[in-house]
């Protein structure tokens, strides 16, 4: 029975290693899912970047991360909200809600309502300075209370 279950593990690892081959055949051939790739980058930048500021101003400031809003699981152009807000205040009349956009040019964008939106970057890449210095701006603001 244990050599059974030993085999189906093999199978499995191997039939994984073909679908990486696969992917990795089409990426190379020029057919990217930009879906996929933009909502990796959200995940590996913005969300990143969200968890260890969450992490590092939990004292003063709130950081609520909404990685999947609804209306938008399957858009064509991926995106993120959170909300920043001072603890302690009032959170309806406190919460400011910012959105991460991905256009289908690769640019991210970040907007709030009243806010001009801000460009951070490109899902090409990786780097997540732009972000990470705006957040800390928001975080601030915050802060403040403005």
């Amino acid at each position: 029975m244990m050599s059974k279950f030993k085999e189906a593990l093999e199978r499995g690892k191997e039939a994984r290693e073909q679908d990486g081959k696969v992917r990795d055949e089409k990426a190379e051939g020029g057919v990217v899912d930009f879906g996929a790739q933009a909502r990796a980058w959200l995940n590996d930048v913005v969300v990143a970047s969200l968890q260890a500021a969450k992490a590092e101003v939990t004292g003063e400031v709130t950081v609520d991360i909404d990685t999947a809003p609804r209306r938008q699981t399957k858009a064509s152009t991926p995106s993120i909200r959170f909300q920043v807000y001072r603890r302690g205040m009032d959170k309806e009349v406190a919460r400011r809600t910012f959105t991460v956009n991905v256009q289908l040019s690769g640019e991210v964008s970040v907007s709030s309502p009243g806010m001009v939106a801000r460009e951070v970057g490109n899902i090409g890449d990786r780097s997540d300075e732009r972000f990470s210095t705006l957040l800390a701006e928001l975080i601030e603001d915050a802060a403040k209370g403005t």
